[in-house]
């Protein structure tokens, strides 16, 4: 088994937070960052480079029945999808290095400022501590891996199949480009209500965590459990809301992705019957709006796990000082 050192970043002797996520992740990062986000280019450009080989296979291989060039775009298919799978897979393990490294540092500097708060002063609540050095922590620091990497390496997907798409067949590529404009549009504004949402869970887990660590054999037993009860009611019709919101957003996205390709066979089959373009074109630009609608949802995710961890932050951050 491999054996991975964790990175610790550069000691300033300020224990104040950083000013912004961007700032957190920076400090957390450094220059890996540069690495992390240039790997990201290089997957992103290298997952639509079939699409044009699938293309080639069909309009000079297949239809003219040349086997040898047959084999040579199959191989070189099948190496293309080895090396991107081999750099695909370095950069997860780079950007999971990252993260872990982030989660132990926070872990032990957290720690070490509530030990030294609570040697000043008894008011510091245990039970608070625990859950932000727990898991409210572990969710910020999973952010510093793929924090500019994923957004990297999806919008690169959709920004080299869009300009491919384009620049073969203009028409069809425009498909492509009206069906994203519902989706950048609608997922700011449900975002909004879902962050809002985020905030007065973690408050209320909080705030639970506290009554918890609080509890006294000394005290009636109905009494500390009436603000615990009502406090996991309330995280429970907070859950229900949040559900409702996020798989309302994805129906409709998933909606929107799959007319994508009804369009693409429609407006590509009167085409080609018109004599205007080719089956290959056709076989491709369906598969590549199928890659494209995996980075748009992970890009959509993004957001909303980016919004996640900056109120994360922001709560962190306030606790620290």
């Amino acid at each position: 088994m491999f054996k991975f050192s964790p990175r610790n970043p550069e000691k300033t002797g300020d224990d104040r937070p950083a000013s912004s996520l961007w700032g957190y992740v920076w400090r957390m990062s450094g220059w890996h960052q540069v690495v992390v986000c240039s790997l990201a280019v290089l997957v992103a450009a290298l997952g639509i480079a079939p699409i044009e080989l699938q293309r080639r296979i069909v309009d000079n291989a297949i239809t003219p029945q040349d086997f040898d060039l047959l084999i040579t775009l199959a191989a070189l298919y099948l190496g293309l999808i080895i090396v991107h799978g081999g750099i695909k897979f370095v950069l997860r393990i780079y950007e999971g290095w990252l993260s872990e490294s982030a989660i132990q540092y926070n872990r032990k500097h957290l720690t070490r400022l509530h030990a030294h708060n609570e040697a000043g002063s008894q008011d510091e609540s245990n039970g608070r501590a625990v859950s932000i050095i727990g898991s409210e922590i572990e969710k910020l620091g999973g952010f510093v891996g793929d924090g500019l990497s994923q957004p990297v390496v999806n919008s690169g997907m959709l920004i080299f199949g869009l300009g491919y798409m384009i620049s073969v067949e203009p028409m069809i590529g425009l498909i492509g480009v009206i069906a994203l404009i519902p989706q950048v549009a609608l997922v700011p504004v449900i975002q909004k209500r879902i962050n809002a949402l985020i905030e007065a869970r973690v408050e209320k887990m909080r705030d639970v965590s506290d009554e918890l660590s609080e509890m006294s054999t000394d005290k009636d037993d109905d009494e500390q459990l009436r603000p615990i009860n009502k406090g996991i009611t309330a995280l429970f019709d907070n859950r229900m809301q949040l559900f409702i919101l996020k798989f309302g957003m994805k129906s409709l996205i998933n909606l929107l992705n799959a007319l994508a390709p009804i369009c693409v066979l429609f407006v590509g089959g009167y085409l080609v019957i018109q004599g205007q373009t080719s089956v290959g074109i056709i076989v491709a630009f369906i598969s590549g709006f199928d890659r494209m609608s995996s980075p748009m949802r992970e890009l959509l995710s993004y957001y909303r796990v980016a919004a996640q961890a900056a109120v994360q932050h922001k709560m962190i951050a306030k606790w620290m000082q």
